[in-house]
């Protein structure tokens, strides 16, 4: 075999490796800062090249123990960067690892062909210019392909099974791609210069598309998962609504009854202390019927049940809400973000020892054609949020966070946004969503 077929220049093999896994990492939740990450990048890329040139000579198996030195270096950019456990380091390593494989094997394929045709692209500028090109298409197409899945990606915990599934394929990949490159006959090997170049860039595609097919469909399992888990958070807080209305049309009918027993003993008692008590009760009947009176009876009802919660346990919750702004909305959909924004604060001031701090704040109201909502409780000091989540303290995190998540894909529905921010001892959910132009009213 010729020396041009046989080697790839050990600087193509560096370079498109470290920007297939750039490709990644850009993809996932990184810990750091942007400039610390292009920083340690570009760190990464000159350390590589050495290792790459001192392996490069080598035959047989030792080139292939080599490589297998350098897969574990590829690695260093998510141990380094990125947020998550080994496991989803292993699993996008790997990825990366046969993409960068297949780039460089495709790139030099078709410079080697036309580089026999085309004197002047001999130079080295122009080899540079070819493989960059090339191989920046590829990427491309990938990083396109990898982005219409990217909420999956920053958020699934990678298993076990997946993570040495993903490494599995991969070892097999490289292994089959290098087999006419060694001294080892076998049925898979070949001697022609030609076909043993084909048969490693269509084995390391084939390596790609695998790797991807397995990608998707743990996207596919893993959106499926999510959307019946809020699937059974909107059911849960739709039959929470259905029971608080249920409760307060039974408290309404009683205390209505209550009334009209309250005037007919009016007539009935003179002495003065008995009609003070009367008074004191029927001032207390008022009271009910004038609170959470909204706008809104979806709203109403949470509200009622949720401050009633409150009032047994010792917290301070306060409530400014037009309930009118939402009758855009569904009765499913006003009961997930209220139900699960409620309950959030609720268990997050559960947790504080200091009963005095345990406030929650909530306000609705339209601004400037949106629905502004607004729901504030104290927190822990400290608190961190994480993407869209604030940070864990549940054993289990994978049931982590679906009531924000039902928040978010209910507000996305109307083509609303939702952010959460922990700041000053306070944790704040935020909704903003468009009101529907025939919903609109002068404000």
């Amino acid at each position: 075999m010729s020396h041009e077929l046989q080697n790839i220049p050990p600087i193509w093999t560096v370079l498109f490796h470290w920007w297939a896994c750039l490709l990644y990492v850009g993809l996932l939740p990184v810990r750091r800062d942007k400039k610390t990450c292009v920083a340690v990048a570009l760190v990464l890329l000159p350390a590589w090249v050495p290792y790459m040139w001192v392996i490069a000579p080598l035959d047989g198996g030792l080139f292939n123990l080599g490589m297998a030195g350098f897969a574990a270096l590829t690695l260093l950019p998510f141990l380094l960067l990125c947020k998550g456990g080994v496991r989803n380091y292993i699993y996008y390593c790997a990825r990366a690892f046969i993409l960068g494989g297949f780039t460089v094997s495709l790139a030099w394929q078709f410079y080697i062909y036309y580089s026999l045709r085309l004197v002047w692209l001999e130079a080295f500028g122009a080899q540079a210019a070819f493989m960059m090109l090339l191989g920046g298409g590829v990427y491309l197409v990938m990083w396109l392909l990898e982005k219409s899945h990217g909420r999956e990606m920053r958020e699934m915990d990678i298993r076990r099974p997946t993570c040495l599934g993903a490494a599995a394929i991969a070892l097999i990949i490289y292994i089959l791609s290098s087999l006419s490159y060694t001294a080892v006959k076998t049925p898979f090997t070949t001697t022609v210069e030609a076909e043993a170049f084909n048969i490693r860039t269509i084995v390391y595609l084939g390596g790609v598309a695998i790797l991807y097919a397995y990608h998707l469909q743990l996207c596919e399992s893993y959106a499926l998962r999510e959307v019946n888990a809020l699937q059974n958070v909107l059911d849960m807080q739709y039959a929470n609504y259905q029971h608080s209305q249920e409760s307060i049309d039974m408290v309404n009918r009683k205390y209505h009854d209550l009334k009209h027993q309250i005037a007919v003993l009016r007539s009935e008692i003179g002495a003065e202390q008995k009609l003070d008590c009367l008074d004191q009760i029927e001032r207390e009947i008022k009271a009910y019927e004038s609170q959470n009176q909204t706008g809104n009876k979806v709203l109403d009802a949470i509200l009622t049940t949720k401050a009633a919660y409150c009032l047994d346990h010792g917290i301070a919750f306060t409530c400014v809400a037009d309930g009118s702004a939402l009758d855009f909305m569904g009765v499913v959909e006003v009961s997930a973000i209220f139900g699960n924004a409620l309950d959030n604060a609720i268990e997050g001031v559960s947790k504080l020892p200091d009963p005095s701090q345990r406030l929650i704040r909530l306000s609705v109201a339209r601004q400037k054609g949106f629905l502004r909502i607004k729901v504030e409780n104290r927190c822990v000091d400290g608190l961190a949020v994480e993407g869209e989540l604030p940070r864990t303290t549940k054993a289990d995190s994978s049931q982590h966070g679906y009531g924000l998540k039902s928040i978010r894909a209910t507000a996305e529905k109307y083509g609303g946004t939702v952010t959460v921010q922990a700041e000053g001892g306070w944790f704040t959910l935020g909704v903003l969503v468009p009101i529907p132009a025939a919903k609109k009213t002068v404000e």
